[in-house]
């Protein structure tokens, strides 16, 4: 065992972190997503700074989850105004938060993960940007109800 190549799970763990990241930045920003994904690529991805070399990341996975959350965003957003309370619609919770959901949404719209691999990978994401666990019970229910909503197929039977 090297320990010179990360995994496949880290891989993407990491892309989808790198994944919300961009959209939080193209969304605050206003920036275009072929500038952030370079941007991402060139100076984030892998990059050796002052504190060390970022995570190494699946950067397909990264791309793809980036370019289906600006094509399916109007979707997403629908369904994860559907898995929110009526009073909050998805354009007044926290950017991070909206970041999340797409990036999430952006996975469930495609039948390439599993839903319940894609709430759980989300989920993870969600108790590391916000530690004290509450974000965490509403990524969780409000991803479960996109997911049923955008996969209901996988929830059958």
């Amino acid at each position: 065992m090297s320990g010179a190549r990360p995994d496949r799970r880290a891989l993407s763990a990491a892309a989808r972190l790198y994944a919300v990241q961009a959209l939080f930045q193209m969304e605050a920003a206003g920036q275009s997503s072929d500038r952030v994904q370079t941007e991402f690529r060139t100076f984030r991805i892998g990059a050796e700074d002052e504190d060390g070399r970022a995570p190494e990341a699946d950067e397909r996975l990264f791309g793809r989850i980036v370019d289906d959350a600006v094509t399916w965003q109007s979707r997403i957003d629908q369904a994860t105004d559907r898995g929110l309370v009526a009073k909050w619609p998805i354009d007044r919770i926290d950017p991070v938060l909206r970041a999340l959901f797409r990036a999430a949404g952006a996975e469930l719209v495609t039948p390439s993960t599993p839903p319940k691999v894609v709430i759980v990978e989300y989920v993870r994401l969600a108790q590391a940007f916000f530690p004290d666990g509450k974000e965490a019970k509403f990524v969780n229910a409000v991803l479960d109800h996109v997911a049923r909503d955008l996969r209901p197929e996988a929830f059958a039977g």
